[in-house]
């Protein structure tokens, strides 16, 4: 019975964080799944070198999101002693090796593409990329959709109609690197398919067969666009980024929000994949004894720490100087 309980609670702590899991590339690993298999066979009978580039496309997706929904789910493990710092980055390492993916592919679908600009062919089964074309762009505009609605969520943003694109890219920055690698390709394989669609239906029913390859080209070149930012992203994520201005602002907001910190000597925040860590050294107003200002500092932990972007907080407490030192931070 003991053992049963065990297994049990193994399974709903393994669903807990399955749950936790980037839900945009979720949806991106079975939409494309099933995309895969039809733009495969599509390319098979068309002979299309777009055709191709986009179901070379499309299975680096499947990969790619596949292993970053893995990341995802690790990185949200809590801190432990021997990893005091959590697994934030975790879903970075995930992720630079989508990346290698990618550029592989990428490279396989431009050499493609000039292939068949120098030995155009004729494009057969008009019908069947058109559907798995148009299918295509269905299933990954609604995935760029619910992508966009991540970000918002992670962001903390809102916005309807027009508002969520708007949104959605003015904050893509600030989500989680997986979010982020799912908004990122999501919005090249739509726009692919569109090019791909388009430059089919022109080779088809004019005698301008090259435009199949270059098509294949530029997807290719996307492809490898979308590589070169997410691995740069990444790679800073690695190393280790400070928070954007608008967490240093929100941050700073929660301190000063106690009536007894005057000041903020000095602050840094670590962002750790989707989350932040605060160094703060905070100034209090004088007279106050060290246990009152002991519990001042515990107070102003608590609220930082009640924010669900926020995993740890160092806080240290120094009497008022009478140099107001934020406003000159804040400028730089």
């Amino acid at each position: 019975m003991r053992k049963a309980m065990n297994g049990e609670d193994y399974m709903k702590k393994f669903l807990e964080l399955i749950k936790k899991g980037n839900a945009s590339s979720l949806y991106a690993v079975l939409g494309n799944l099933f995309l895969v298999v039809f733009k495969g066979i599509a390319a098979f009978l068309s002979g299309s070198g777009a055709m191709f580039a986009e179901a070379m496309h499309t299975g680096a997706d499947a990969v790619n999101q596949l292993f970053v929904f893995i990341g995802s789910i690790l990185a949200e493990r809590k801190p432990t002693t021997r990893f005091p710092s959590g697994f934030g980055r975790v879903i970075n390492v995930f992720c630079m090796g989508a990346v290698i993916i990618i550029t592989i592919l990428a490279y396989e679908t431009i050499l493609e593409g000039v292939r068949l600009i120098r030995n155009p062919v004729s494009i057969g089964g008009l019908w069947l990329i058109v559907l798995s074309l148009g299918v295509s762009i269905a299933i990954d505009g609604y995935v760029l959709f619910k992508a966009m609605h991540e970000i918002l969520k992670e962001t903390r943003a809102e916005g309807k109609g027009f508002g969520i694109i708007a949104n959605a890219l003015k904050g893509v920055n600030r989500a989680s690197p997986a979010t982020r690698l799912v908004f990122y390709e999501d919005l090249v394989a739509t726009s692919g398919a569109i090019l791909a669609l388009a430059a089919i239906l022109v080779s088809h029913f004019t005698p301008i067969k090259v435009l199949d390859g270059i098509a294949a080209i530029i997807i290719g070149l996307m492809m490898g666009g979308v590589a070169f930012r997410v691995g740069y992203d990444n790679m800073v994520g690695l190393i280790g980024v400070s928070a954007p201005k608008e967490v240093e602002d929100k941050v700073s907001q929660i301190i000063f929000s106690v009536p007894e910190v005057t000041d903020i000597n000095k602050m840094r925040i670590l962002q750790e994949g989707r989350f932040y860590h605060v160094e703060s050294y905070v100034e209090l107003v004088p007279g106050l004894t060290l246990a009152q200002a002991d519990d001042i500092k515990l107070k102003i932990r608590d609220l930082l720490l009640s924010s669900e972007d926020v995993t740890d907080v160092t806080l240290g407490i120094i009497e008022d100087t009478g140099v107001r030192d934020w406003q000159k931070i804040s400028a730089k």
